[in-house]
């Protein structure tokens, strides 16, 4: 039994959104603000000790504008579409289960299709007007003028906690128009959602200690008091309190009788009355107060010494965290005393502290982690537990399988809102197959941070990765009040002229803004036995052997693409989407063309190499021989760029550059995001 999609819609920005959740894991990425944290939110509302209630402030920046819609036609008589208008926060939860389930449990109750071959259960839980209260909701609004519009909204602070209501309803899969109210404990008692949040108090202090693992032990306690909970946990439990109600019987004689002695006499003050009550004391021991409160977990060292939790590491003790935490939620699960339940558990930021090798292991083990509590703890019996992890660390990012990612990019725009990108959906076809197996590969190879750049720079060869920060500097400096692309977020990625084209699909999915600068490798075709094509100038080319720019402008052609077809392309034809890709062209006044980046930049600093005086004719040769050979290409772009500085940058390259910089950034801060409403 698992979860198989959640569709929410208005809450915050997450406006319409529709996720689909892997078996096991599910990785959440994103830049900052991009949603992540409104998802795990609305899940903290579902789980709550009653019904779950919502703000203004929870409703997408695009439901401001349904309320209004909606005043608008209240006003004007439209009765009838006035229900339709006014906007409502919904969550679907769609669960699958095994067709030949013989025990459906508290499931059972959310089962209302006749058809047997179904495995399918849909519960919305929606917040919305409750019935007959349109009047009360528009009470006072006269008019569609500035200030009533203005006072309207600001009444909704207000008005929406006592006029809105939460129903969760089955739905019939089969018809949605068929559907039946469920009560909110059976709905908390077929879904257990746990949260492991991004800030764990694992504070670096070591002078005044915080116990942060001790305290999930108490939380233990409490579920080992449970009627369901297992064998092994009520009898250590008992144990305990065995112990305990010893001391307590102690307590309750000779301390207490010491305790009393230190009790004033009340007719000492004389005041009528106080002379009169029989004061004694009563201590009590509370076991779960004692662990939360007063027992501390220590780490051995030897000969005797246990160092206080705040002495070992942060990412240790984080990482110990989480274990401590996905063990109390088993256990919590185990305590149940319904069946057929699942559990979904959040993990925010699971990154911190840790360093990039346990990153990945993390990552990789978290499901094997849940098997082995089922496997040692519950007598093999399979713990139904999902995890949405959400990081922003590439590391993890990376090392997930390919198609568990979500991607949660932002719209742009004033009513800014998510957009899931789904990995598995977008690379299911087959002719993407070897575009996502390369993918997989080269992003748990390198870890690089498509996933969280705000641009991003694909590039041939070290040479350009070396240059690329004096290459954007230099082209920011030209003038300073045009963007900086210096000081955007742009992630820069040696992906090789050969291997570029399996990005391209990538990029458009994850709409990013990218520049792809490659070579334009001009070969001549040549006809003997066979047809070759060697290298050539770009004056007697024929062709470009290029296999990026032949999947940028005709994927399914056969063979090379025509050199003279590349050269006749304006800057506006090389750009495809979010996406531009950038060769070498001419510079400024002149006709010579460079093969390879080198060839570029010696033929963009002429006086520099000593060939400004030669022929226009005969220069592609002499930027050839001033060339550096394959194994010292890396050895002349540390020369340019930390040694002689001042030289010109190639056209091809500042052209792609400007594009790239005056490409809209979204947004750092988003004021649905995290907003939270003021206390009064």
């Amino acid at each position: 039994m698992k979860i198989k999609t959640l569709e929410i819609t208005n809450f915050r920005l997450l406006k319409h959104v529709v996720l689909s959740l892997e078996d096991h894991t599910t990785v959440i990425v994103g830049r900052n603000n991009s949603g992540k944290t409104s998802l795990t939110e609305i899940f903290r509302r579902l789980i709550g000790d009653k019904n779950p209630s919502f703000s203004i402030y929870d409703f997408s920046i695009s439901a401001m504008d349904g309320f209004i819609k909606a005043l608008h036609s209240k006003l004007e008589g439209k009765d009838d579409d006035i229900r339709e208008e006014i906007p409502y926060i919904e969550i679907r939860i769609t669960i699958e289960y095994p067709v030949d389930l013989e025990d459906l449990g508290i499931l059972g109750d959310f089962i209302i299709d006749l058809d047997p071959a179904s495995n399918i259960v849909i519960i919305a839980v929606k917040y919305s007007l409750k019935n007959g209260r349109i009047d009360s909701l528009f009470e006072g609004v006269a008019d569609m003028g500035e200030e009533s519009i203005k006072s309207f909204m600001k009444s909704l602070k207000e008005r929406i906690p006592s006029l809105f209501e939460t129903h969760i309803t089955a739905v019939d899969p089969t018809d949605p128009e068929n559907t039946a109210l469920i009560e909110y404990s059976k709905f908390r008692s077929v879904l257990g959602a746990s949260f492991i949040n991004a800030q764990r108090g694992l504070d670096d202090v070591t002078h005044s200690e915080k116990d942060v693992l001790g305290k999930v032990l108490a939380q233990l306690f409490k579920t080992s008091q449970s009627n369901a909970a297992p064998d092994d946990m009520k009898s250590s439990s008992a144990a305990l309190k065995v112990v305990v109600d010893d001391i307590q019987s102690k307590v309750d004689t000779d301390f207490n009788t010491q305790l009393n002695k230190l009790l004033p006499a009340l007719g000492l003050f004389g005041y009528p009355g106080l002379s009169d009550p029989n004061l004694s004391t009563e201590t009590t021991i509370d076991i779960s107060n004692i662990l939360e409160s007063h027992t501390k977990i220590r780490y051995g060292q030897g000969n005797n010494l246990f160092l206080p939790e705040t002495y070992n590491g942060l990412g240790s003790r984080n990482l110990i965290y989480i274990l401590f935490q996905l063990f109390e939620f088993f256990r919590r699960y185990q305590s149940r005393q319904v069946s057929n339940s699942l559990d979904i558990i959040f993990i925010e930021e699971p990154e911190a502290h840790l360093h990039p090798q346990m990153q990945q292991i993390f990552i990789r083990k978290l499901y094997e982690i849940a098997n082995e509590f089922s496997k040692t703890l519950n007598d093999g019996k399979a713990w139904p537990v999902q995890f949405v992890v959400t990081t922003h660390s590439t590391h993890m990012a990376n090392e997930a399988e390919f198609e568990a990612i979500r991607y949660f990019l932002t719209s742009n725009g004033v009513a800014r809102e998510t957009i899931v990108k789904d990995l598995r959906k977008e690379f299911k076809a087959a002719d993407l197959k070897q575009d996502k197996e390369f993918l997989h590969k080269y992003l748990t190879l390198t870890k690089c941070d498509l996933y969280f750049a705000d641009k991003a720079i694909l590039i041939e060869g070290p040479a350009e990765r070396l240059m690329m920060p004096l290459l954007i500097a230099k082209r920011d400096e030209l003038d300073l009040t045009k963007a900086q692309l210096g000081l955007q977020y742009v992630t820069t990625i040696e992906v090789g002229g050969a291997y570029a084209h399996h990005f391209y699909k990538f990029l458009d999915f994850l709409e990013l803004q990218c520049l792809v600068i490659t070579d334009l490798d001009s070969v001549l075709m040549t006809k003997g036995e066979k047809i070759t094509y060697p290298g050539s100038f770009v004056k007697n080319g024929s062709h470009t052997s290029n296999a990026g720019i032949k999947n940028w402008f005709a994927k399914d052609s056969v063979g090379h693409y025509p050199l003279a077809d590349c050269l006749v392309l304006t800057a506006d034809n090389k750009v495809s989407g979010s996406r531009r890709i950038a060769f070498q062209i001419a510079e400024d006044g002149k006709v010579a063309i460079g093969r390879s980046f080198e060839e570029a930049f010696i033929l963009a600093n002429r006086e520099h190499f000593g060939i400004s005086e030669i022929e226009e004719d005969d220069v592609e040769a002499s930027a050839e021989t001033h060339a550096p050979e394959n194994k010292k290409k890396t050895e002349f772009a540390l020369k340019y760029s930390l040694e002689e500085t001042k030289w010109n940058v190639p056209k091809y390259i500042l052209e792609g550059l400007e594009w790239l910089a005056i490409k809209p950034v979204p947004a750092v801060i988003d004021p649905v995001e995290d907003v939270k409403e003021p206390t009064e």
